[in-house]
């Protein structure tokens, strides 16, 4: 047999069962048709940063529209700010890196300060040989690193923070992004100032009108934790830290301290009510779990997902981002018939550790209901639980689950119906 014509057959064959990829393109169900309202650029800021089309609309979704701070009402105190509360469009998305502009946001209501980077100082006390000050200038001097990694709300999916069935995965699961950071090794600064026998924890402290603080144990910040002035090869944008946060990957993201002005060495954690009671997990017996730090494997399929369309019959590509904040994916299984059978999905390159992973799956849509979901396995083996999964680990009811608001990480499971609307069917 002839190699080229037997070659050229297979490519048409492959070509015909891709046949029906125009007719059953994905859309969405609430088309975006602002694209004359965007906000223009004048000519000569087009030219000094650069602006993306006017046809292009993905937005941030502002979640003070709701009216919701936690589960709960927002404060009336007036010091709300512009970037309080906005999820990451993810089913717009391609790709594992989130761009700067669309990355979540949750300042717990408060507004971002206006730094002056040329007056910024970062304070390392605390029991340290010696108290040092570091200016912008100087931690750009000093050794710097870049490193992809996923940040993601304790909350993210929870239904206590998004309410019982959100539309979309946008409303769902929006509270994540993964972004290139670039900064110095909290290391680098600790060694620097010298640390004292007896520390255990690092307090950080942001500069904000919270002065948010969280306690990281010596030993991950000694690990990997880096003090970023950079984000997607830029300055970090204000809503999240400029000039400098902190980033410590996997870890879940209220550690992630924004606007940091303060490092304090200390032998024992802060124990304020952002560790002893926001930032924990209510137990059916009334106590709280403290210190719950890594967030667990986790996978979302964002296209084709809640709110979109499948226009018609035929072939679609299945793709989504799977994530571990003990590590690198190393496997995502899909199934299109309500979790009976599994296959396996490619993981697209790089696969990189506590970053999201992006998987796709090929996949003929055969005109019937049909509910596709995704799981994923970690580099220690762990695998993201069904929703009875979750709730055994945890030992509560799906009554009781609105008040678990931390590390939600069952299976998604996303129904499409005979019209083509796909729907999210996690609770029901």
């Amino acid at each position: 047999m002839d190699l080229k014509q037997s070659g050229r057959r297979q490519f048409w064959k492959q070509g015909a069962a891709l046949a029906g990829l125009a007719a059953g393109a994905i859309r969405s169900a609430t088309a975006q048709t602002r694209a004359a309202e965007t906000p223009e650029q004048s000519a000569e800021e087009a030219r000094a940063y650069g602006e993306r089309p006017r046809f292009e609309t993905t937005e941030r979704r502002d979640h003070r529209l709701a009216g919701q701070f936690h589960g709960a009402p927002y404060p009336d105190s007036g010091s709300r700010g512009p970037y309080s509360d906005l999820w990451t469009p993810l089913q717009d998305l391609r790709g594992i890196i989130t761009p700067s502009g669309l990355h979540f946001t949750n300042n717990h209501g408060y507004i971002a300060p206006d730094i002056d980077p040329q007056q910024y100082q970062l304070l390392l006390h605390g029991m340290v040989d010696r108290s040092l000050i570091f200016t912008l200038d100087d931690l750009k001097n000093l050794p710097s690193v870049s490193r992809i990694h996923f940040v993601e709300c304790n909350g993210n999916g929870s239904p206590h923070f998004n309410g019982i069935n959100p539309d979309s995965v946008q409303d769902a699961h929006g509270l994540t992004s993964c972004s290139e950071w670039t900064g110095v090794r909290l290391s680098v600064l600790l060694k620097e100032a010298g640390v004292q026998k007896g520390a255990h924890w690092v307090d950080a402290e942001s500069a904000d009108e919270l002065r948010f603080t969280r306690s990281i144990p010596l030993d991950k910040a000694i690990d990997d934790v880096i003090v970023a002035y950079g984000q997607n090869g830029e300055a970090t944008r204000t809503e999240q830290g400029y000039p400098v946060r902190l980033l410590v990957p996997g870890w879940v993201g209220s550690y992630n301290i924004k606007w940091l002005r303060r490092l304090k060495v200390v032998d024992q954690p802060e124990m304020g009510k952002w560790s002893t009671n926001m930032y924990t997990t209510l137990r059916p017996d009334g106590k709280r779990r403290w210190f719950d730090f890594e967030m667990p494997p986790k996978s979302i399929i964002t296209r084709p997902s809640g709110g979109q369309r499948l226009a018609s019959k035929g072939f679609y590509e299945i793709t989504g981002l799977a994530w571990s904040g003990s590590g690198a994916i190393r496997r995502v299984e899909v199934s299109t018939d309500g979790g009976r059978t599994w296959k396996d999905a490619e993981l697209q390159e790089p696969v990189l550790r506590k970053a999201h992973t992006r998987f796709c799956f090929p996949w003929t849509w055969n005109g019937e209901e049909a509910v596709i979901e995704s799981r994923c396995t970690d580099e220690l083996g762990e695998v993201q639980p069904t929703l009875d999964g979750f709730l055994k680990k945890y030992g509560i009811t799906l009554d009781y689950l609105p008040s678990v608001n931390t590390h939600f990480n069952a299976i998604q499971p996303w129904k499409i119906t005979p019209e083509g609307n796909v729907r999210n069917v996690m609770f029901s």
